[in-house]
């Protein structure tokens, strides 16, 4: 009868990535995947371990499949990714549940860790660092017209409060000829949209080539035929230069959207977060990004309770936030992450009122994207359709909005359009943050981004 094998994959588009290598792996030493756990003989838990609410999420996870052994075919239970990786020996100690943990550079290796663990043996993996299995044939997690394109692994940033250099170790570029090829097999096999991702995409190529190499990459992706948009995710501030502005400005296919984290404005607390750019250094960027390319969209996130954080500094936080005009805005509540240089910094801010800036950036931000989304109304946009929701309405994505966690267009006639169609809308209103439209045509358009 074979394997039978499930998979969950947890986190950040990049541990995705990593997933659905590992899946097609599994998938070509002929192993069954199934979505029932009780038809599964292992289900792999792909996990992440970034925060806090990240981890117990993954913990979550691990626990309700660990309850369903015995169920049917489910006989083991094996856990990956960076959760894995950054507790390996307390999973093996506490969570007697798991039968394999597997360590980053145990992914490639993941077949064998299947058939190992199904025949009895303990087949836990944890090495020290390695290169990672960044290339390899990938089983989409995605709908087919769209998919992430991973580009390099690991950060040489340090902020303070990030636990990824320690979890994914230095920045390593992947060759530029492999991402290219990548990203030509999977638009050969229908992908439209290229979601161009690594921890710090900006940073991509200077340990490779000695130079900052992301848009000559972007240039080279633009130009592969069948492209409909190229994405960016994840620029750091310090390294958008003029070159990157003038190649997403003059680029056919790629989107006006970038992913840029800000984290903060007051200079006190960006100083403290070993980062570069505070508010008066963000606001010329986005004034530059907006004089360039008007109709960019940006997103960001920011950071609240940051440790020393005070009154004044989050008023400088609230006063950057109306002043940058955001078009898409996350903001979480410092979460201290042990192993990281502001888990034992001194003044660590108690959790209600961490979570009551948040919370009050948050509504800040809402205002914001709301009147930037009414300002819409009357424009065309391209998008393309991702399905219905469960009220039946008929759900597009634009050309300025990332899959699952920015905004949607509805359909305000609810018109039956195919999965996959890219078409250009008319916005004739708002709801919330959302946008309402009605097609231009009933043709599927060229169009750019």
């Amino acid at each position: 009868m074979g394997i039978h094998i499930g998979f969950v994959s947890l986190g950040c588009p990049k541990n995705q990535v990593d997933g659905e290598i590992m899946l097609n792996s599994l998938q070509r030493a002929g192993m069954t995947v199934e979505t029932q756990p009780e038809q599964c003989d292992a289900v792999i838990i792909n996990t992440c371990g970034f925060i806090e609410s990240a981890k117990q999420e993954a913990i979550d996870t691990i626990l309700e499949f660990a309850a369903k052994k015995g169920q049917g075919r489910l006989k083991k239970l094996i856990v990956t990714g960076c959760l894995a990786e950054r507790y390996f020996d307390d999973i093996r100690s506490e969570m007697p549940e798991v039968d394999a943990v597997v360590g980053l550079t145990g992914d490639r290796d993941i077949v064998s860790i299947v058939e190992g663990v199904l025949a009895g043996r303990d087949t836990s993996v944890h090495e020290p660092f390695r290169s990672f299995c960044l290339t390899g044939e990938r089983t989409l997690f995605t709908p087919p017209y769209t998919a992430y394109l991973k580009i390099a692994d690991g950060c040489d940033n340090r902020c303070a409060y990030c636990a990824i250099p320690m979890i994914r170790g230095r920045f390593v570029s992947r060759p530029m000829e492999d991402i290219v090829a990548e990203a030509e097999a999977l638009v050969k096999g229908g992908v439209k949209e290229l979601i161009v991702v690594a921890q710090d995409t900006t940073r991509y190529g200077l340990d490779l080539y000695k130079k900052l190499k992301l848009p000559e990459l972007l240039q080279k992706l633009d130009a592969i035929p069948g492209v409909r948009w190229v994405r960016v995710l994840y620029c750091y501030p310090e390294l958008i230069t003029d070159e990157l502005i003038d190649t997403i400005k003059n680029g056919k296919h790629l989107c006006h959207y970038l992913d840029i984290p800000m984290q903060h404005s007051s200079e006190k607390v960006i100083r403290a977060m070993n980062r570069k750019f505070a508010g008066p250094q963000l606001l010329k960027l986005i004034e530059k990004l907006r004089e360039a390319i008007p109709d960019i969209t940006l997103r960001t996130t920011l950071l609240t309770g940051f440790p020393g954080e005070t009154q004044e500094d989050f008023e400088n936080l609230t006063a950057f936030v109306k002043a940058a005009q955001i078009d898409r805005l996350g903001c979480f509540a410092f979460s201290a992450e042990e192993g990281t240089k502001a888990f034992s910094m001194p003044d660590q801010l108690p959790e209600e009122v961490k979570q009551h800036r948040a919370e009050i950036v948050g509504l800040l931000a809402t205002e914001v994207s709301e009147r930037l989304a009414a300002a819409r109304v009357g424009r065309v946009i391209e998008c393309v359709c991702e399905g219905t929701d469960d009220s039946g309405r008929t759900v597009l994505r634009s050309c300025y909005d990332a899959p699952d966690i920015d905004t949607c267009v509805y359909l305000e006639d609810n018109e039956s359009v195919p999965v996959g169609t890219f078409l250009p809308v008319t916005v004739t209103g708002t709801m919330g943050m959302d946008l309402l439209g009605r097609p231009v045509n009933a043709t599927d358009s060229e169009g750019t981004p």
